[in-house]
């Protein structure tokens, strides 16, 4: 077998990413929508400890691993924690804990949970819905570019 055809330290690659948590219930999958990720190795896009699970594998290749908080979504940041005022919510978007709403900011669009309500105020949670938490990747393989 040659270089070319495994992961290197440099490589482009397209694969296909399912996301399961510590219970294995599915969190996110490429899958679903049939559109494989680009992940170029080596820009810091994804964590070393995730790009060294995945050195060496070949096109085809499967490989599912699991991967502390810290190397996956990262811990939750509390700084990522904000407070508004109730009176910013409206009966199209309600201040609803599990809601997901999208707020327009400088430089493009954040996603926030909404954490809790208490009295006028909404804590709004802008971490990554998976961080803080232990995330097991399945990773195939499926081009080299």
């Amino acid at each position: 077998m040659t270089n070319e055809t495994q992961i290197k330290a440099d490589s482009t690659i397209l694969v296909h990413i399912t996301m399961k948590l510590s219970d294995g219930s599915a969190a996110d999958s490429t899958k679903v929508n049939n559109k494989p990720a680009k992940i170029i190795m080596g820009d810091q896009s994804i964590s070393a400890a995730f790009e060294a699970q995945i050195l060496g594998m070949t096109t085809g290749d499967s490989r599912e691993f699991s991967l502390e908080a810290v190397d996956a979504f990262g811990e939750s940041n509390p700084d990522n924690l904000h407070f508004m005022d109730i009176d910013k919510f409206s009966a199209e978007v309600p201040a609803k804990v599990g809601n997901i709403i999208t707020f327009s900011q400088p430089g493009g669009e954040l996603p926030g949970m909404i954490k809790e309500v208490n009295g006028s105020s909404v804590t709004i949670d802008f971490n990554h819905p998976l961080a803080g938490q232990p995330v097991t990747f399945v990773i195939d393989l499926v081009e080299i570019l």
